[in-house]
């Protein structure tokens, strides 16, 4: 089953259930000790002059292999244009009918260019950054909105995701959380899941059968699935610290790293999101 996070989908979960394209195994060109086992790069899809990417990691250090330095610097990149997206969307444009339907249409957008790069078989920095520029109009739009009505939410929430991100890769990193087969296959079956509900009250609310939002309402239950969305996203983290440590480890090229940016951003994302609304939902609350 291929990972729900399209980003990593061409080189994540494999239809043989290993992980990150690894068999059980160990094959050529693997990493010893490592229990997922053949290294996904030891194909050689990225060869350039000859050279192999499926040396192990003790191997000397090609110039065109990904490294921790490449990651950040990409997702400071995308996130700041994210960042620069939003803080404008907020100075220019005025809490309207007007703001909101050029939020929606920003988001659509980015969508659209997050699929296209999705299937890609290699990253376009252009389209993530255009997909970052478009989803920060998105977000500054609606941040005011909410900031309108919940003075502090959209900085509470900025807190909120901050806090909920360094816990998770706290807890990977610690080795608290093992990112095998088993646990990705259960963690997106939950999502997969949790997106078809999702749908479902959208529909039954746009048909108004459903009252107030449903399950999104901002009431306890709104409350506890945004809780739920917010744990997935730290479950979507965990993936993806997965695969920048498993890119890194086994010689990914570098323009991986815009990828590893952009699956980072997308979940960061989507976590800010539901902060925001889960702030609201306690302010309302009080």
């Amino acid at each position: 089953m291929r990972s729900s996070n399209p980003v990593f989908s061409r080189r994540g979960f494999s239809r043989d259930n290993g992980y990150a394209g690894f068999n059980t195994a160990p094959q050529a060109g693997s990493v010893q000790g490592n229990p997922y086992a053949q290294n996904p790069y030891a194909q050689n899809p990225y060869a350039q002059g000859g050279v192999q990417y499926g040396a192990p990691p003790q191997a000397p250090v090609t110039t065109d292999r990904m490294t921790m330095d490449d990651v950040v610097v990409r997702s400071a990149i995308t996130l700041g244009t994210v960042a620069v997206g939003a803080v404008l969307a907020w100075a220019l444009l005025p809490v309207s009918t007007t703001s909101y339907g050029l939020a929606v249409g920003s988001a659509i957008v980015a969508f659209v260019l997050a699929m296209i790069q999705s299937f890609k078989r290699t990253p376009v920095p252009a389209l993530i950054l255009g997909y970052a520029a478009f989803e920060g109009v998105f977000l500054g739009v609606i941040s005011e909105m909410y900031n309108s009505r919940w003075s502090g939410a959209p900085f509470q929430a900025v807190l909120g995701t901050m806090a909920v991100s360094g816990a998770t890769l706290l807890v990977y990193k610690a080795g608290w959380i093992r990112v095998t087969a088993r646990y990705a296959r259960i963690g997106i079956a939950i999502a997969m899941a949790f997106m078809v509900v999702m749908a479902v009250n959208l529909l039954l609310v746009v048909f108004g059968v459903a009252s107030d939002g449903g399950l999104r309402s901002f009431g306890p239950l709104g409350a506890l699935v945004g809780i739920i969305a917010i744990l997935l996203g730290a479950f979507f983290l965990t993936l993806d610290f997965k695969q920048i440590e498993d890119g890194i480890a086994y010689g990914a090229p570098r323009n991986e790293s815009w990828l590893a940016a952009f699956g980072l951003t997308m979940t960061l994302v989507w976590i800010y999101v539901e902060m925001l609304r889960l702030v609201a939902i306690f302010t309302n609350n009080d």
